[in-house]
């Protein structure tokens, strides 16, 4: 599986970007989806999560209220829309595969995306 993540860029505080995550592959529709941030010197954190037929997403509580993660199964791609950005949720945004059960938690996910950047200035 190969994924290749887009969107990021360079906003204002307050304002949206959406992330987008294609996959390569026949079974998309099989796996989970997560996205995760890491920004300079911090851990890679969780911040959103679909699972592969849509009916769950999880978001750390950091975003949740201002992203909405979505996936479009015939396009294989899996997409972020992050709004009311702030300062603090400047980073590097991967996405990744994970197979039941999934969470929040890194073990789980086994393919990741290259990374894209969001920077949100004050």
């Amino acid at each position: 599986v190969q994924l290749q993540a887009s969107g990021g860029g360079m906003v204002q505080a307050g304002g949206s970007l959406r992330l987008s995550c294609v996959a390569s592959g026949r079974t998309f529709s099989t796996y989970a989806i997560g996205w995760f941030r890491q920004a300079p010197g911090k851990e890679r954190e969780f911040v959103a999560g679909i699972s592969g037929d849509s009916a769950s997403t999880r978001y750390a509580g950091s975003v949740k209220g201002r992203f909405a993660i979505s996936r479009d199964n015939a396009k294989n791609t899996v997409y972020l829309q992050s709004n009311s950005l702030k300062p603090e949720d400047t980073a590097v945004y991967y996405c990744a595969t994970a197979a039941e059960p999934w969470g929040p938690s890194l073990g789980p996910y086994a393919y990741w995306g290259q990374g894209t950047q969001v920077t949100v200035s004050s």
